[in-house]
């Protein structure tokens, strides 16, 4: 009998097709509508298989529903939005896709960096609105990039990377990790230090962190105080890692100079939030990994990761091997 799996949102064809091939497969069709709780609930019942983004809150309680559920294939590098404790206890594979946005997450990092320094949107904003005049000596003027000091929070995959991109522009790079890296330290020229230390000397305070309990509100009132005036903090790791009523306190009191948000704690965004109103801060739509290329390729390994689970393959990228080694599959 072919295994039957759910996807929660369209996915490029050429994904679809080779899970199709192989299983009997049904779609939410919405690419700008994420699919309601009560439909989730239902069709959880009776797959084997789910393939599901960010935007789907898999907790114990859709877990419960569950009957026949085999793998969670999760089309991101994070995976808060799933209990993976209690997926494992039911023996239940989790998978992600790591790897494959590096590159292209620490792009945007670097032009969020950019456009927040030299106030790109803000300007854009002033040209756009007449506002334009003249020229004066220091109408929009901004932070400079080049030899500056950058901080990085999370010495992981995508930090290297960052790390790369700021040695091109001749910066000192700083980082804090959980654990020293002392082979990156020597190829880049990196410098390990505490965090206290990384934020009081950094210009640019980048969050690569991954989302957990204990990176919860890291960034929060203190930190912040730590932080130079003229300094600007990016996030484009996971919301609620920065404190964001701790931020906007600090943006809208001038004790931060600016910072630049792909994530936010809940997502989307409501158009009142307070940053929003704030000028002194770039925000996107976490669009950190959305390049065609690598969106296309995260559903291609979201989609074998899947297939790998469901044909008693040990996925290369699962979270939670235990589940693997309690049922003594062969990997």
């Amino acid at each position: 009998m072919r295994p039957k799996v759910y996807i929660t949102r369209r996915i490029p064809d050429n994904a679809l097709g080779k899970i199709a091939d192989l299983c009997d497969v049904e779609m939410w069709q919405h690419e700008d509508i994420p699919v309601p709780r009560h439909v989730l609930e239902e069709k959880i019942e009776h797959v084997d298989g789910l393939y599901c983004l960010l935007t789907e809150t898999i907790d114990e309680h859709l877990l419960n529903r569950a009957k026949n559920l085999k793998a969670i294939s999760n089309m991101a590098v994070g995976y808060n939005n799933i209990n993976v404790q209690a997926a494992t206890k039911r023996g239940v594979m989790v998978t992600n896709t790591p790897g494959v946005l590096t590159e292209t997450t620490a792009d945007l990092t670097f032009a969020l960096l950019m456009a927040t320094a030299r106030r790109i949107v803000e300007a854009s904003d002033f040209l756009r609105q007449g506002s334009w005049k003249t020229w004066s000596p220091m109408l929009l003027t901004g932070q400079d990039i080049f030899g500056a000091t950058m901080g990085i929070v999370g010495l992981g995959r995508i930090g290297e990377a960052l790390a790369k991109r700021a040695k091109g522009f001749d910066m000192r790079v700083l980082y804090y990790n959980r654990s020293r890296k002392e082979e990156a330290e020597k190829e880049l020229g990196l410098e390990y230090v505490e965090l206290p230390a990384l934020l009081s000397q950094s210009d640019y305070v980048c969050v690569m962190v991954p989302y957990s309990p204990e990176t919860r509100n890291l960034i929060g009132k203190d930190e912040l105080a730590l932080m130079k005036k003229s300094a600007i903090l990016i996030n484009t790791a996971r919301g609620g890692i920065v404190d964001e009523a701790a931020l906007y306190t600090a943006l809208k009191d001038g004790t931060l100079w600016a910072a630049g948000l792909d994530v936010f704690e809940e997502e989307p965004v409501k158009p009142d939030h307070p940053l929003l109103s704030l000028p002194n801060i770039v925000t996107l739509p976490h669009i950190g990994s959305a390049s065609i290329n690598t969106r296309i390729r995260m559903s291609e390994l979201a989609t074998f990761n899947l297939l790998q689970a469901l044909t008693g393959e040990a996925p290369e990228h699962l979270v939670n091997r235990e589940v693997f080694k309690r049922f003594n599959r062969n990997e």
